[in-house]
C-alpha cells in the first residue's frame, strides 16, 4: 500500500469526529482514499466530513451498544464494498465512577475493546475481499497492566479508573496481534497491527473525567505542554504511529508502532517492542474466545 496514493481505496476510521481519529480520516482523504466515519453524534459528524474533505461520507455508530455496531456491520455489508483500511481508533478514557455500556459491559473494556471486536468481525468478509489492513489503537496505559483481570473483567467489585482503561487498552493490543496471527492461520489476507499515539491533545482527556462531573488536572497538563511539543504533541503528531501503521509499505502484521522520541511520548512513527504484558499468545486466545461469548460473535 502506498501511503501518499490511497486512490481506489475504502478506509473505515471509527472515532473519526473528533481528535485523532478526525486527523487519520483527513490525512487518509487528502491522499486519495473514500473514507467512511462511523459517529455517534450525527451533528458532529457532518461538521468534521466538512474538514476531512475528498470523498467522505458517515455512518451511524455507537460502540457501547452491540446493537449499534451490528446495525453498521449490516448495512456495511449490505454495501458489499471491500474494506481496504479499518482504523480501529474510538476510544473512552477513565471515567472517575464506573459506567456501563447498553449491553451491561464495563464502559471502556465493552466501547475501546468489545465494540471493535464486534465490529472487525461482522464485518470480515468485506476485510477479507479488501485484504484490509487493520489497525487498532492501544495505549501507553496498557504497558501499566500486568495481565487481564480474568477475577473481575468488567470491574464490578473494585472499579478504579486507570486500571480499567489500561485494561482495555491492553485488550485492544491483545485483540489487534492475534488477530493477524489469526488471518495468517486461516489464509484470511488481513494484515493486523497495533499502534499508540504516545501522548497527544485530544478531547479524550476530558471526555471520561466529565463523565463524572469534573474536569482532569491530566487534561490541563496535556493543555500546557502541547504547545511546545514534549512531553506532549498535538494531533498531527500524535496520528502519525497508526497512519504509518495503516498504510505504510513498511508496517508489517503483527507489529506495534508508537512516536520514536523520548519515552515514545512523541515524534515520528517507529516499531516499538509490544509491551511484556500481551506477548504471551495464550492470553490473546483467551481474551479471543470469552470476547467472543461477550459479544454473541463469530469469526467464520
Amino acid at each position: 500500500m502506498d501511503e501518499t496514493n490511497l486512490r481506489g481505496k475504502l478506509a473505515v476510521v471509527t472515532g473519526g469526529s473528533d481528535g485523532i481519529g478526525l486527523g487519520l480520516a483527513h490525512r487518509l482523504a487528502r491522499a486519495g482514499a473514500e473514507v467512511i466515519i462511523p459517529v455517534r453524534n450525527a451533528a458532529k459528524g457532518r461538521a468534521a466530513l466538512e474538514r476531512i474533505g475528498g470523498n467522505s461520507s458517515m455512518r451511524t455508530l455507537d460502540l457501547a451498544s452491540l446493537a449499534s455496531v451490528a446495525a453498521l456491520a449490516d448495512r456495511l455489508n449490505e454495501e458489499g464494498r471491500p474494506i481496504d483500511i479499518l482504523i480501529n481508533n474510538a476510544a473512552v478514557m477513565t471515567p472517575p465512577t464506573r459506567h456501563t455500556t447498553a449491553d451491561g459491559f464495563e464502559l471502556q473494556f465493552g466501547t475501546n475493546h468489545l465494540g471493535h471486536f464486534a465490529l472487525v468481525a461482522r464485518i470480515l468478509p468485506l476485510l477479507i475481499a479488501g485484504r484490509a489492513r487493520v489497525t487498532t489503537q492501544s495505549a501507553l496505559a496498557a504497558a501499566m497492566i500486568g495481565k487481564m483481570n480474568w477475577e473481575d473483567l468488567q470491574f464490578e467489585h473494585a472499579y478504579k479508573p486507570w486500571p480499567a482503561y489500561s485494561q482495555s487498552k491492553l485488550g485492544t493490543m491483545l485483540f489487534g496481534l492475534e488477530l493477524d496471527r489469526r488471518s495468517r492461520a486461516n489464509g484470511w489476507g488481513i494484515t493486523s497491527n497495533v499502534a499508540h499515539p504516545g501522548f497527544t491533545q485530544t478531547n479524550l482527556q476530558a471526555a471520561g473525567p466529565t463523565m463524572g462531573g469534573s474536569r482532569s488536572q491530566f487534561d490541563a497538563m496535556f493543555r500546557l505542554f502541547a504547545p511546545i511539543g514534549w512531553p506532549v504533541q498535538r494531533v498531527e503528531g500524535g496520528l502519525r504511529p497508526a497512519f504509518h501503521a495503516a498504510t505504510s509499505p513498511a508496517a508489517e502484521g503483527g507489529r506495534f508502532y508508537g512516536p520514536r522520541g523520548l519515552g515514545h511520548l512523541t515524534g515520528a512513527a517507529t516499531e516499538e517492542r509490544i509491551y511484556r504484558s500481551a506477548r504471551d499468545p495464550r492470553e490473546a486466545a483467551r481474551l479471543w474466545d470469552v470476547s467472543c461469548d461477550l459479544a454473541g460473535v463469530t469469526f467464520a
